[in-house]
């Protein structure tokens, strides 16, 4: 998407599509006398090891005496993110590309809020959130090691408008673009060749 331009939807997109909007809409923003919550939250990182820029689908502050100033908000405030997902792996509490992306966010919100935000799955399908342990240093530090390694990658590749190859056991099915970005070749066929000399 992000080299040629290429873009399809399947049905996978598009339910992913109508969750977002519902939570993008504006609607899940509410504020009550301990917590406010927002959605469609840009965030970032400017620093150089990770240079991130992303919308975040919920962002809630939750009112503490131990937490940080948020300009425009009166008081102080732990932050916590609520990124959502259409469904749960079926073998695990949740996706590994999932919590990366969390990740990724993550970094982000503490830095714009010089925080320590708590992050959560919220998968629409089982209707619960997951809590993500990137409080433990050795979970933090493998997803840090992810971020700047993919980072790092992508930006190879967007640098060198190059397409990546597929990776051994990568697994395509269900994303909309598998057509596009590993084009299936049609087999050889001697009898086709030969009819088309004739």
């Amino acid at each position: 998407m992000e080299v040629n331009g290429d873009w399809a939807e399947n049905a996978f997109v598009v339910k992913a599509n109508l969750m977002h909007e519902a939570v993008h809409s504006g609607e899940h923003g509410f504020s009550s006398a301990n917590k406010i919550v927002r959605s469609a939250v840009t965030v970032y990182n400017d620093l150089p090891e990770y240079n991130l820029f992303g919308v975040a689908d919920c962002i809630e502050f939750i009112r503490s005496a131990n937490g940080v100033a948020v300009p425009g908000l009166d008081g102080k405030y732990s932050i916590r993110i609520v990124e959502y997902k259409p469904r749960p792996p079926k073998d695990a509490d949740f996706h590994e590309s999932d919590a990366v992306h969390v990740f990724a966010q993550k970094l982000c919100a503490d830095f714009v809020w010089g925080c320590d935000s708590e992050a959560y799955i919220y998968y629409a399908e089982k209707r619960r959130r997951v809590r993500l342990d990137f409080g433990d240093p050795k979970v933090y530090g493998k997803y840090d090691a992810q971020i700047k390694q993919y980072a790092g990658e992508m930006r190879q590749l967007l640098n060198g408008h190059r397409i990546p190859p597929k990776r051994t056991g990568q697994n395509c099915s269900g994303c909309s673009l598998e057509d596009a970005c590993f084009a299936k070749s049609k087999a050889y066929n001697v009898q086709k060749i030969l009819a088309a000399i004739e």
